[in-house]
């Protein structure tokens, strides 16, 4: 859930990037399949919640938000990779 530059500058390996600042990226959340299990997160928890709101709406019911962010998993010594 994080801009296109955020998620280039670093992001959690395998992650798949969808911009909720745009609605593509909006449509894509409300498009997930809603039988998976989704883990959400963006720089610092605020937009996550807000796209848990939009596949809460779509059906998606086994997503959780990485509270904290990006930057919380960085702090207790997790890594992020860069580029796209």
């Amino acid at each position: 859930m994080r801009t296109p530059q955020e998620f280039a500058q670093g992001h959690i390996a395998g992650a798949v990037n969808h911009d909720i600042e745009s609605a593509r990226g909006r449509a894509a959340l409300a498009a997930l399949d809603p039988s998976k299990h989704y883990a959400v997160y963006c720089r610092s928890g605020n937009r996550s919640r807000t796209a848990l709101e939009i596949m809460n709406d779509a059906g998606v019911e086994q997503a959780f938000d990485l509270d904290g962010g990006v930057e919380l998993w960085q702090q207790v010594g997790n890594e992020l990779v860069t580029g796209d």
